[in-house]
């Protein structure tokens, strides 16, 4: 057991030695207590009296059972390790075992070496001794055969080169020159070699008129081109004329290409190529061709010239390379204008994501050309003219969509069907929108991939994201269908007026896009088009308002509308009736039948779309609450003859005397976004008109009498349409007090017979 406490090591016993070391290298302490098991100066019998004095019997065997626990378990712990100890030195053995048969082996190999190694060096001696007197004689007659096969090669220089240029092996022949020219200069005042120089030169002339022949053939290729003119120059030719050669024939190549090019674009007869396979052609035509010719050109003409001459041929090469791009340009860009089509937006991106990396590669071929940033400028281009076509398709759709809507609501009509659900209507306006506005957010999305070369430009990581996407499609769009439908609230002569359902269809529409949908698809483009140039955009709350309010002018344009429409038929029939003449009524006037099933039709149709909205609490009989409405109008009736011929101007009085303590009726009133809110709005400019049309009248008795019936009919059927019934008995109250005014024999009916006539109806 080990002790809490231990004091200074002692001197240990030899079995006990290596673990006191270990102690007082860690610097850990002992204590010379004699009851500590395993400490050094254990003492057994102390320890036994230790517990026998302090312990007892019951301690004592559970001391004794935990011994025994321990000592079996250190029993084992050493024949785990002594088996593991043994299995190791086994497994040494046989290795060191292996090792010694292997260094045996080598041991032999290498005494064999060294035997090998001292009979070769025996071997060179004597070879070397043998033939040290005959090397220098050797050596003497090696240099001579070296000497004569050169002369035999001066000597056969002219028959060589005339049988390389006649077999055209044009470069064989101008190295055999270059390897002779220095020793025929050298030598040329002597007869001979002046011979065979001249000889050699006039082959070497006839050599070079045969090269540049070669830059008169249009069907050479750049490389063979390229391998005579560094044959030229090799023979002495001036290399400012070899690059104008050079160049202008490359030109006439590329030209060709050009060509090509332009014959890809389409006519009248036939429609242009693929957009993606124009580009391929290009890059592999026109730009491959291009990249050979100014690699070649700069190894030929600017790698090993001097400082100045580089610098001129680099500033020919670049105004080359300038003038033919920017006939490059334009034909891509034409080509670029006629992809009208918004099929698939993926083949664009792919053929401009093409051209643009051609163009990275052939600037890093001449890095002092800016073709890059004119590429780019007509990437960015492409993509502008995309999203204005998208913006464009994007409105011709929408006009589609209202276009079918106005259909779906005149269809019916024509065949006598009733009228489809407005909320079908909505429903599917509404999602072929969002839909075709998530589609189109796809199909941009694609300038802005991964994938593509120039999505990391600063355009496509600015201004495309912000005014180019979010604001000239999705805001613009939106602006755009705000303003179409507000356009049907102002008709003109080339565009007729619109049907009343199709104003509600586009007022709950803009309400919805005001409540959630602007936010939704404005959060979509953001998550989608990150920009990062900080550009000022249109807030979420400016765009809603400008919604809002368009919802609001189509809804009050289908209150007036709706009001017109029921207001004419209330109109004519005031207009067209002799008030004065007509007989006793003894039913209702068809017109107000009419007026109750239109309000009614009005209501269902309103109430597909808008929710109730709030009223005042109803009276419990508002027909009896109708009935006291005219009750001071029957008043004035039935004193107004004591009035006519003393007091002609009481009645008036009386008339406004009333209108003074009544409520005032606003009738051109902002139209809340509730059904309760447009049913009053269109039932006050009924009454109003109806109103305006009794006061431009002159009446008998009967006509008053039927004033008052229709009246009472209204009152029993409109009060539930409108927010408060009080409005509809202050309006009808002046109609009858404005009939009572206009009346020659003013005898009111009496209102139980009213009712009985209102009830028949």
């Amino acid at each position: 057991m080990a002790a809490s406490d231990r004091g200074p090591a002692e001197e240990a016993p030899p079995g006990r030695r290596p673990h006191g070391r270990l102690k007082e290298f860690y610097g850990v302490a002992e204590k010379d207590d004699p009851c500590d098991i395993d400490g050094a100066k254990f003492d057994p019998d102390v320890f036994m009296t230790k517990l026998r004095r302090e312990c007892s019997l019951a301690k004592l065997m559970d001391f004794e059972t935990d011994m025994v626990r321990k000592i079996r378990l250190l029993d084992s712990d050493m024949q785990t390790l002594v088996y593991e100890n043994y299995n190791k030195f086994i497994s040494a053995t046989d290795t060191i075992r292996k090792m010694k048969n292997d260094f045996k082996k080598m041991e032999d190999e290498m005494e064999s070496l060294a035997a090998n190694m001292a009979s070769i060096t025996e071997f060179s001696g004597k070879i070397g001794a043998t033939l040290q007197d005959r090397r220098r004689q050797i050596t003497k007659l090696s240099g001579v055969h070296t000497l004569l096969r050169k002369l035999q090669f001066l000597f056969e220089l002219p028959a060589l080169l005339a049988r390389c240029v006649e077999l055209q092996k044009y470069a064989q022949a101008v190295r055999y020159y270059i390897r002779a020219q220095d020793v025929l200069q050298q030598y040329k005042h002597m007869p001979s070699f002046h011979g065979i120089q001249d000889d050699c030169e006039v082959i070497v002339a006839k050599l070079a008129l045969s090269l540049r022949s070669r830059f008169q053939d249009r069907d050479v290729q750049a490389s063979e081109l390229a391998e005579c003119v560094d044959l030229l120059l090799q023979l002495g030719e001036p290399a400012d004329q070899l690059w104008e050669e050079f160049l202008a024939h490359a030109s006439t190549r590329i030209q060709h290409d050009l060509q090509l090019l332009q014959a890809e674009l389409g006519s009248d007869q036939a429609p242009p190529s693929d957009i993606l396979d124009f580009v391929d052609k290009g890059c592999n035509g026109f730009i491959g061709d291009l990249s050979l010719v100014i690699a070649s050109y700069q190894v030929l003409f600017v790698v090993n010239a001097n400082q100045q001459q580089a610098t001129l041929a680099q500033e020919k090469l670049l105004n080359f390379l300038k003038t033919h791009m920017e006939s490059y340009f334009g034909l891509v860009e034409h080509r670029l204008q006629e992809e009208r089509g918004l099929g698939d937006n993926t083949l664009l991106v792919r053929a401009l994501d093409r051209f643009h990396r051609r163009l990275q590669a052939l600037t890093r071929l001449l890095p002092g050309s800016n073709v890059v940033s004119q590429g780019l400028d007509i990437v960015e281009r492409a993509a502008k003219m995309r999203l204005v076509q998208y913006g464009i398709a994007m409105q011709e759709f929408f006009s589609d969509c209202i276009t079918d809507a106005r259909q779906a609501l005149a269809a019916p009509r024509c065949v006598g069907k009733d009228l489809p659900s407005l909320v079908d209507l909505l429903g599917q306006l509404s999602t072929a929108l969002l839909n075709k506005v998530k589609a189109v957010l796809v199909e941009v999305q694609l300038f802005c991939s991964k994938d593509i070369t120039f999505s990391v430009k600063s355009y496509f990581k600015g201004d495309f994201c912000t005014q180019g996407v979010r604001e000239g499609l999705v805001v613009g769009f939106v602006k755009h269908m705000c303003q179409v439908a507000c356009q049907f609230c102002e008709p003109t002569r080339e565009r007729a007026a619109a049907p009343p359902a199709l104003l509600l269809l586009l007022s709950r529409l803009c309400l919805d896009y005001e409540t959630s949908t602007i936010s939704y698809i404005l959060t979509l483009t953001d998550e989608q088009f990150l920009g990062q140039n900080g550009t000022p955009v249109t807030s979420v709350s400016s765009l809603c308002g400008e919604v809002r309010a368009a919802a609001q002018k189509l809804l009050n344009h289908y209150v007036k509308q709706q009001g017109l429409s029921i207001s004419q038929m209330l109109r004519k029939s005031v207009e067209t009736r002799d008030w004065v003449n007509t007989i006793e009524p003894r039913n209702v006037r068809a017109v107000m039948k009419r007026v109750v099933e239109d309000v009614t039709a009005i209501d269902i149709q309103v109430g597909l779309l808008y929710e109730e909205g709030v009223r005042k609490a109803h009276s419990s009989d508002s027909s009896k609450r109708t009935f006291s409405a005219y009750s001071s109008s029957r008043q004035q009736s039935r004193y107004a003859p004591s009035y006519t011929t003393s007091a002609p101007m009481d009645t008036s009085l009386l008339s406004n005397i009333q209108k003074l303590f009544s409520e005032r009726v606003d009738i051109f009133s902002t139209v809340e976004f509730s059904k309760v809110s447009v049913l009053t709005g269109i039932i006050k400019i009924s009454l109003k008109t109806f109103l305006e049309c009794v006061r431009l009248r002159t009446f008998g008795r009967y006509g008053l009498q039927q004033v008052q019936v229709d009246c009472h009919y209204l009152q029993l059927y409109l009060w539930r349409f409108v927010s408060d019934e009080r409005l509809c008995s202050v309006l009808l109250d002046e109609v009858v007090g404005s009939t009572l005014q206009r009346c020659l024999d003013s005898v009111s009916m009496e209102p139980s017979v009213i009712e009985v006539i209102c009830e028949r109806g």
